[in-house]
C-alpha cells in the first residue's frame, strides 16, 4: 500500500510573486479609495481653486485677528509683571532699611540687657507667624510699636504684590499659549492656499489670484494707479479733518507694501496693523484689532463714508480698510497681494467708524 505523502508547496517563480503583490497592492488601493483615506482631490478649476484659497485667506485673517488680540494683552501682561516686580523690588529695600534701624535699637538693647518682644518679631525669619500669637503693642513702647508696625504693613503690601505678579505671570502665560495656537492655526492655513495654487500652471494661478494677483499688479502699472500713488490730494481734501487727512496720505505712501501677518510697519502689515499705523502717524491710538478698533470711533453709514473712514468686512469683523473716496480702499488683502487700492464692494461689507 502506498504511502500517502503531503504534496510539496510549490516555490512561487517571479511572475507569480509580482502577479500576486499587483493584486494585493490592487485590493489596498480599491480599499483606500472606498474608505476616502487616500482619494486624491479632483483638478480644480482657477474659480474653485479661487474661492477654496479666498476661504482660507478669511480664515487665516480671522486667526490673525486673535493672535493680534493676543499678543497685545501679552505685552500689556508682560509690562505689568514687569512694573509689579519693580515695585516689589523697590519696596524690600525700603523693608529692609526699616528692618536696620530696627536692628540697631536691638543692639542697643541687648547690650543694655536684653531684647524687646517687639524687635524679636520684627527681626524674625517668619514675623506675622511669630505675630499671631504675641500682644506685642502692650510690650513695646510707641516708637518701637510704631515702627514694627511699619515692619509688618510693608511685609504684607511685599505679599500682595508678589500674589499680584504670580497673577501677571499665569496671564501672560496662557496668552503666550494663545498665541502659539493662533500662530499654528494661521501657518497651516497659508501652507494650504500655498499648496493649491502652487497646483496651477502661472497663467491659471494668475487668474486664480484675481483681484489679489494680476489685479494688484495693474493697479501699480495703470497711469490712473500711478497718480493715485503720487497725489492722494482729493482724498486728503475730501477727509473730515487733519487726522483723517494724514491717515489717509499715509496709508497712500504705503502702497506696494507687503502684507505680513502681525505686523503693523513700517515696511509690512496686516490689515488691522495698517489702519493702526495709519493713524498712529496722525497721532491717533487705535486699538490693535479689527474687532476693537470698529469701536474706536463713531459708527456711520455707508452711505456717510469719507476718506479716513474705517470699513469693516465679513461678519465676523474680520477685515479693515481706509476708505479713500469713490468706493475705494486702502488695504492690506492677504499674503497674495500687497497693500493695495480696491473697492469697497470686493468684500461682504460689515460696517464702518470714522475715527473720532
Amino acid at each position: 500500500m502506498a504511502a500517502h505523502r503531503k504534496p510539496r508547496p510549490r516555490s512561487l517563480s517571479g511572475n507569480t510573486v509580482r502577479t500576486a503583490a499587483t493584486l494585493a497592492l490592487a485590493g489596498a488601493a480599491t480599499a483606500t479609495v472606498f474608505d476616502g483615506t487616500g482619494h486624491a482631490e479632483p483638478n480644480l478649476t482657477p474659480g474653485q481653486v479661487r474661492a477654496k484659497v479666498d476661504k482660507l485667506y478669511q480664515e487665516a485673517e480671522a486667526a490673525t485677528q486673535k493672535y493680534d488680540g493676543a499678543h497685545e494683552k501679552a505685552q500689556a501682561a508682560e509690562k505689568r509683571l514687569g512694573t509689579l516686580r519693580d515695585e516689589a523690588a523697590r519696596r524690600e529695600e525700603r523693608l529692609n532699611s526699616a528692618r536696620d534701624a530696627l536692628g540697631s535699637i536691638a543692639a542697643a538693647q541687648y547690650r543694655a540687657g536684653g531684647m524687646d518682644p517687639a524687635l524679636q518679631l520684627a527681626l524674625s525669619d517668619d514675623p506675622d507667624q511669630y505675630l499671631e500669637g504675641a500682644a506685642f503693642a502692650e510690650r513695646a513702647g510707641d516708637r518701637q510699636a510704631g515702627a514694627v508696625a511699619r515692619v509688618r504693613g510693608q511685609l504684607r503690601e511685599i505679599e500682595q504684590l508678589r500674589g499680584a505678579a504670580r497673577l501677571q505671570l499665569t496671564s501672560l502665560k496662557a496668552r503666550q499659549a494663545e498665541l502659539r495656537r493662533e500662530k499654528r492655526t494661521i501657518t497651516g492655513k497659508l501652507a494650504a492656499a500655498r499648496q493649491l495654487l502652487a497646483r496651477l500652471p502661472a497663467a491659471e494661478r494668475a487668474q486664480a489670484l484675481g483681484a489679489g494677483g494680476s489685479t494688484a499688479r495693474a493697479s501699480r502699472g495703470t497711469t490712473a494707479a500711478r497718480v493715485g500713488l503720487q497725489a492722494p490730494g482729493a482724498a486728503t481734501a475730501a477727509a473730515p479733518d487733519s487726522r483723517a487727512a494724514d491717515a489717509v496720505a499715509y496709508a497712500y505712501s504705503k502702497l506696494g507694501s507687503p502684507y505680513v501677518w502681525g505686523a503693523t510697519g513700517p515696511d509690512a502689515f496686516d490689515c488691522s496693523g495698517l489702519a493702526q499705523a495709519a493713524y498712529r502717524a496722525a497721532g491717533v491710538s487705535l486699538p490693535r484689532t479689527t474687532y476693537t478698533q470698529i469701536g474706536a470711533g463713531r459708527r456711520i453709514s455707508r452711505s456717510e463714508l469719507l476718506p479716513g473712514d474705517l470699513v469693516f468686512f465679513y461678519s465676523g469683523i474680520t477685515h479693515v480698510g481706509i476708505y479713500v473716496g469713490d468706493g475705494q480702499m486702502i488695504h492690506a488683502p492677504n499674503p497674495s497681494a500687497p497693500v493695495r487700492l480696491a473697492p469697497i464692494d470686493e468684500m461682504p461689507f460689515a460696517g464702518a467708524t470714522r475715527v473720532v
